[in-house]
């Protein structure tokens, strides 16, 4: 562990430098690479030297222990100071041992999030509405940026589908696990019953990725311009600004229609299109291990059931850690953070048990 430490503190040092470097500086790319890589490994370093500190200490006490033989006072004094910071000695080398487990490189990029209507008909859509809805809380709570991308809305005012961009700090970090089907079970406002109706919605969480990280041949795909079918007036009726791109090898269709501009429902789709190349090779990626992630917090397959919400209970349950919580209305309203909190957590204990098997 302490080689490791010492390697990654040897980096610290050299991307400061750099970091000091105005050519460095004055290269943006490069300049926001390494600062992302420098913020990754200061809580690292901090933790380190938190180690260091309190393993001094607990050498200077050991030894005044053993000099102020007639010193009863200072002695207890001394060994005061020795358990105090011999127990966090303890504690900074698990936080060291959680702290080196491998970063997940997407963990800092933006996300492309699609929301579906699934099992359900129209209450499968409003759920849909209700899961954007959370989803921009959390995001609003988090200082993100969330940008529509494409939506099918329905005449109720749900969704039969939504795609969307979040930009911000670590936000692929906290909502990868999110991947997956959501169901709910509450009394549908169409129902004069009363009866309970299960519905399902199916969410996607894709890393947003550059033209860097996935390589596209134009002449792979064909874009297509279309009338928009959504709110928005006499425009919407005259202008084909709405773009469809089929990427032929792989089969998937992507479309944009949310900008009044061509140009920019291209770049969208373009966008998205990326985003959906790169998650379809890192499925490819983790089969091999899909077993072992299973066992975390899930595959993340689309078709795997995570989460249940029942609004009569007030109750959400994640079915891959076996979490409970009677919070729904605070989870529906955006306070996500203790149920993604739990899956981050329970990642990291099933990746600490791997690194560090028992004898």
């Amino acid at each position: 562990m302490i080689d490791k430490i010492r390697l990654a503190e040897a980096r610290y040092d050299e991307i400061s430098a750099k970091l000091s470097d105005p050519k460095v500086a004055a290269d943006n790319k490069l300049y926001a690479e390494l600062m992302r890589e420098y913020k990754n490994l200061t809580p690292l370093i901090d933790m380190y030297k938190k180690l260091k500190k309190a393993e001094k200490t607990c050498l200077d006490a050991k030894e005044i222990m053993e000099e102020a033989v007639s010193d009863e006072e200072l002695r207890e004094m001394a060994q005061a100071d020795y358990i105090e910071n011999k127990a966090l000695m303890k504690k900074c080398e698990e936080e060291l041992k959680i702290l080196l487990l491998p970063h997940d490189p997407d963990d800092d990029k933006n996300v492309i999030m699609e929301i579906r209507a699934g099992a359900g008909g129209e209450e499968a859509a409003l759920f849909a509405n209700s899961m954007f809805r959370m989803y921009s809380m959390f995001a609003a709570r988090q200082g993100w940026k969330i940008d529509i991308m494409n939506a099918n809305p329905t005449e109720l005012g749900g969704y039969k589908e939504i795609v969307f961009g979040i930009e911000g700090e670590g936000v692929y970090a906290k909502l990868k696990y999110e991947s997956g089907v959501h169901r709910v079970q509450r009394v549908p406002e169409t129902e004069s019953q009363g009866r309970i109706q299960t519905s399902t919605v199916t969410v996607a969480v894709l890393p947003e990725v550059e033209e860097v990280d996935v390589n596209i041949d134009p002449a792979d795909y064909t874009v297509q311009t279309f009338r928009s079918s959504g709110a928005g007036g006499q425009h919407i009726n005259k202008t084909e600004s709405a773009v469809r791109i089929i990427h032929h090898p792989s089969g998937i269709v992507v479309e944009c229609q949310e900008e009044r501009s061509q140009m920019k429902n291209k770049d969208k789709a373009l966008k998205m299109l990326y985003s959906r190349l790169y998650d379809a090779q890192k499925e490819a990626r983790d089969s091999a291990i899909a077993a072992e992630r299973k066992g975390q917090v899930g595959t993340g397959d689309r078709s795997e059931r995570i989460r249940t919400y029942n609004f009569p209970q007030s109750r959400v349950t994640d079915h891959r850690i076996g979490l409970t919580l009677y919070k729904l209305d605070e989870m529906m309203n955006g306070g996500c953070d203790e149920v993604f909190e739990a899956l981050r957590l329970a990642e990291r204990t099933a990746l600490l048990a791997k690194e560090t098997p028992n004898d």
